[in-house]
């Protein structure tokens, strides 16, 4: 069964709300006869008489009267599908899969989902605390779109620094070495160390190593724990003592101490894969951005 052209209901509605077909056709932008043409082949398309035209002017039926709220149901559903589809080409629609390390959470996730839910109320945006592994596996198997996280990483992935901070030693509260302004990673030798596990995530470990090579030393490894919680605990029991970015102080105020580390930096990067093109991580990626020019990032949470 043949189905009525959109057109073909727009111009219906038109000549239903002015009930004379010259009125219509001025409206619509369309010659009269072409509209009576159009409004005919609807009709034979329904098969129903939709007007009564008569020496008396024109009236809707009775048919033409109950079609005449779905034909203007049908027009106004194309038209916002019309809408959506634009906004999603736009970026203005749509989901977003985040992936985040724990340790960026507090200072990071807050402004960017609050910047980026004002800015673009339609886009749903999930995040989700995960390891740096999980991670790095999620944006490779399009489980996620974009991450939160640090370096290094590893080939094949597009990143783009958001926060440049200092690396701190960590240490027990009263620690002899707490009340100095900086330190340097080999005032910390002979120091028993708290670390994450070595298989937690290589690259990182492999950095760690090549760091205390240079600072002529192999460290003391006390403790192993899974994240960065568990590292500043173990520090405020006394167990050891590690070194972080100076923003995961938010992640624990008492027990323990943070000393900058001479000439040590970090980065916390968004990353996401070079061929994605979603149109909604366009618009993430320009939030971040913009935030991380204008704002403080480790200070905001």
């Amino acid at each position: 069964m043949r189905s009525p052209e959109l057109r073909q209901l727009r111009y219906f509605i038109a000549v239903a709300e002015e009930l004379n077909f010259t009125d219509a056709a001025g409206r619509l932008g369309i010659a009269q006869q072409s509209l009576s043409q159009q409004i005919n082949v609807l009709e034979r398309v329904l098969g129903v008489r939709l007007f009564d035209r008569d020496t008396r002017g024109t009236r809707l039926t009775e048919v033409g009267l109950l079609f005449l709220p779905e034909a203007r149901a049908v027009v106004e559903r194309t038209a916002e599908a019309i809408s959506t589809v634009q906004r999603a080409a736009r970026g203005e629609v749509g989901t977003l899969r985040v992936a985040f390390l724990a340790s960026t959470a507090n200072h990071l996730l807050p402004p960017v989902v609050r910047r980026f839910r004002q800015r673009y109320p339609d886009i749903e945006l999930r995040a989700e605390d995960v390891s740096i592994a999980d991670l790095v596996t999620g944006l490779r198997s399009g489980r996620y779109d974009a991450g939160f996280t640090r370096p290094p990483l590893v080939d094949g992935l597009a990143s783009r620094t958001l926060i440049v901070e200092r690396l701190c030693a960590v240490l027990p509260a009263g620690h002899p070495l707490a009340a100095r302004e900086n330190l340097k990673l080999s005032d910390l030798a002979d120091e028993p160390w708290v670390l994450t596990e070595r298989g937690s995530w290589p690259p990182w470990h492999e950095k760690d190593d090549h760091d205390f090579r240079e600072a002529g030393f192999e460290p003391r490894v006390a403790r192993r724990a899974s994240s960065v919680q568990d590292l500043l605990g173990l520090v405020a029991a006394g167990a050891g003592v590690t070194r972080l970015p100076e923003s995961s102080r938010s992640l624990r105020r008492s027990g323990v101490e943070f000393v900058p580390l001479l000439d040590e930096r970090t980065h916390t990067e968004v990353v996401w894969l070079p061929e994605a093109r979603k149109p909604a991580l366009r618009r993430l990626l320009e939030v971040v951005t913009e935030l991380a020019a204008t704002t403080d990032l480790t200070e905001s949470g």
